[in-house]
């Protein structure tokens, strides 16, 4: 259960919209299924990270051609236009005590600013983000997932770092 909220929340990192996030969780997990089902049970994390951050770019190849016919015949509106969706609506805390009002509302600001700073990288800076840090692989496998070299991972890695830490300063939020 967890993999697949995890999972959601690094596709709608990536897409921006509930509906295709969760198809292509579902797309990822259909593949990693049907193609994989032999493997041992300790290499399908990292391929299932493989294939989702793969379906995320066919998503984006798809979306590439797609906007190249549909901008002919638009009207050239703004994407924002078209965007519901709040990063807070499914933002879950988990937490085992309670705490107060104060501390759970300072921590969901600081949780908003993160996302805000999240989406605001290049994806590829993002995408190393997220692998390196909340999916906790380490750089190996974080290149393997995304593929790249490991020098490259750690170049995204830390500027995204930086422009994250940049961010929440001018948010005033200090570590």
């Amino acid at each position: 259960m967890q993999v697949e909220r995890r999972a959601f929340k690094q596709a709608m990192f990536a897409v921006h919209d509930r509906h295709t996030a969760l198809d292509i969780v579902q797309d990822a997990m259909f593949k990693l299924a049907d193609r994989y089902r032999d493997r041992p049970c300790a290499e399908l994390p990292l391929l299932f990270q493989r294939i989702l951050q793969n379906t995320i770019r066919d998503f984006y190849r798809r979306q590439k051609v797609r906007s190249t016919w549909t901008t002919l015949f638009s009207s050239f509106r703004s994407r924002e236009d078209d965007q519901t969706y709040d990063f807070l609506d499914t933002l879950e805390v988990e937490s085992g005590k309670q705490e107060n009002p104060e501390h759970r509302l300072q921590r969901n600001e600081e949780l908003g600013a993160i996302e805000d700073a999240l989406q605001r990288l290049p994806p590829r800076q993002r995408q190393a983000f997220i692998l390196r840090y909340w999916e906790e692989l380490d750089v190996a496998e974080t290149a393997s997932a995304m593929g790249c070299s490991q020098g490259s991972v750690k170049t995204h890695c830390s500027r995204a770092t930086h422009s994250i830490a940049a961010f929440l300063k001018d948010r005033g939020i200090e570590p």
